[in-house]
């Protein structure tokens, strides 16, 4: 069996909610079989390691409700429209949460972070030519914005003090894209 690809049947909408939108899937699978797929649909976002000339990073502390703590996090956020560009969203959230502008932005890398049950893709970017801003949280949010060495982020995301997915992924993605460039760090 060379091609692997499950074929939708027939979809329910089980959530049309203010983020998300959860579906069940009948499906067919590569030996002909049927089963079913629940998913989550998810617009997209983008997560930002904004990167110092001295090596320093900014995180943001927040609660995260469905796991019930609070997760030290790369800022990040949602594409608000079908055709947005996740470059906008970066600057917007990288601002929005941490108070700080980039005059540049780099592209080093994308991941769906939840692939059994979910399309989210996020794309990270390495912010640089940072300058002060205005936070401008949304109402409801809350966070606190923490700065320390990017090695050191590193370092917690591996040994497993940073446990959030998108920051492990973004990190590991910054660290390599700074080793690349001689960046400090």
């Amino acid at each position: 069996m060379s091609d692997l690809t499950e074929t939708s049947l027939s979809s329910e909408e089980l959530i049309d909610g203010v983020l998300l939108k959860a579906f069940r899937d009948e499906v067919r699978l590569p030996d002909g079989r049927t089963s079913v797929r629940e998913w989550i649909d998810h617009p997209g976002a983008s997560a930002i390691v904004p990167i110092f000339d001295d090596g320093q990073t900014l995180l943001v502390r927040q609660f995260r409700f469905p796991p019930r703590r609070t997760f030290l996090e790369v800022p990040a956020g949602k594409l608000d429209e079908p055709n947005e560009d996740p470059v906008d969203v970066a600057a917007r959230e990288l601002e929005e949460e941490t108070g700080w502008r980039a005059d540049r932005f780099e592209k080093i890398g994308a991941a769906y972070p939840c692939i059994g049950y979910s399309n989210e893709l996020i794309h990270v970017y390495a912010a640089y030519g940072l300058e002060r801003g205005e936070q401008d949280l949304t109402e409801g949010e809350f966070v606190k914005v923490v700065s320390m060495g990017l090695a050191e982020a590193v370092a917690k995301a591996r040994n497993g003090e940073i446990k959030d997915m998108k920051t492990v992924t973004a990190l590991v993605y910054a660290a390599a894209h700074v080793n690349e460039r001689g960046d400090a760090s």
